[in-house]
């Protein structure tokens, strides 16, 4: 999708246009990727915000970040904007890390947004408040969602269930739990381990 190495069979299009006759400059322009695994450079929190808009204000950075729901972090910070992330963001916790790319992405305004396992290191609260964030945004974007917790896809238009590289089964979460196939096994395993969760909270 991103172009860092070209198909060999098929074709992946956008609006019909085939993405292998456009420059890597163009289509990266109107996507944003925020990754399992995000890299951050060994630079200050405001740098690595910046770095998906070296254009963008600091108001715009500053509401990219409150989306993120990592605002009031940063300014709890000894240095706040100015605090150094170490290497690979080593200094942020991952759930830290992954609001910083996700604020990342926010700011730099794409036609699409694909977010793979992103909020995998997030907990269950901060989990919810980045859903609710990106619901907002997925309205004036095309979203796409990569995801093995499933309650972070139960809102999308369409979900694709995939299996060996196949498309198993596919619909909304609604008609998907109807057909009583894979997507709703892993579901009521998925909500009969939150519920052991609870129990053991509680």
């Amino acid at each position: 999708m991103y172009r860092f190495y070209d198909i060999n069979n098929g074709e992946i299009s956008i609006d019909g246009q085939n993405i292998a006759e456009v420059t890597q400059n163009s289509l990266r322009r109107v996507i944003s990727i925020v990754p399992q695994d995000c890299v951050l450079f060994n630079e200050s929190i405001y740098y690595n915000l910046q770095y998906g808009n070296k254009d963008a204000s600091q108001e715009a950075i500053h509401q990219a970040a409150k989306l993120a729901h990592i605002y009031d972090f940063i300014n709890a910070l000894p240095e706040q904007w100015d605090s150094i992330v170490g290497e690979r963001g080593l200094k942020l916790s991952g759930g830290e890390k992954q609001r910083v790319a996700i604020a990342r992405a926010l700011l730099k305004k794409p036609k699409i947004l694909i977010f793979d396992e992103a909020t995998s290191s997030l907990d269950s609260q901060t989990e919810k408040s980045i859903q609710t964030t990106l619901q907002e945004v997925a309205k004036e974007h095309t979203t796409m969602v990569i995801a093995h917790r499933l309650s972070t896809i139960i809102d999308a238009d369409r979900i694709l269930v995939l299996s060996k590289g196949e498309i198993i089964e596919q619909g909304r979460h609604e008609e998907l739990l109807s057909k009583h196939g894979a997507y709703a096994q892993m579901w009521q395993l998925q909500q009969e381990d939150e519920n052991t969760s609870l129990s053991k909270t509680d």
